[in-house]
């Protein structure tokens, strides 16, 4: 019985992930954790952190690129910019509100920035010694900086 049962997980883990999901959480609210599909619950969570850290790491990249441009190229400042970076911050605020990915978003500040400067480099064309060559913001002064037209 357990056999067929994993092997009907599988197949519907690789079919429809979503109805495996609904049938992880009937399992798991029924009991019936000997019934779970470990193997792919286990590769479904890895990626799904993966996913969040990922998103996390893409935010502050964006949002301290725009930053940059902002601090460096006055006479360029839109609304489009202001806008990205109000809506990554609030996209950030909601992804670090909790401790782990708060930490992440502060083990990866240093290289979010450093691509963040890369395509601020290309973005502006203002030459590499324009932007500092470490991040001059915490992640509160990122999350908070004001930045008005």
């Amino acid at each position: 019985m357990v056999v067929r049962t994993t092997e009907a997980l599988s197949s519907l883990y690789e079919a429809d992930e979503t109805a495996w999901l609904d049938r992880m959480a009937e399992l798991i609210r029924g009991g019936r954790f000997e019934d779970l599909d470990y193997p792919h619950l286990q590769e479904f969570l890895a990626d799904m952190a993966k996913r969040d850290r990922r998103e996390v790491e893409s935010r502050l990249t964006v949002l301290l690129e725009h930053l940059l441009k902002w601090a460096h190229q006055p006479e360029r400042r839109s609304r489009s910019w202001h806008k990205t970076i109000v809506v990554q911050r609030q996209e950030l605020a909601r992804d670090v509100a909790g401790g782990v990915l708060r930490n992440h978003a502060l083990a990866v500040l240093p290289q979010a920035y450093a691509e963040a400067v890369e395509r601020a480099i290309v973005a502006t064309g203002l030459p590499a010694e324009t932007f500092p060559p470490e991040c001059p913001y915490s992640l509160d002064q990122v999350m908070t900086m004001t930045v008005t037209e």
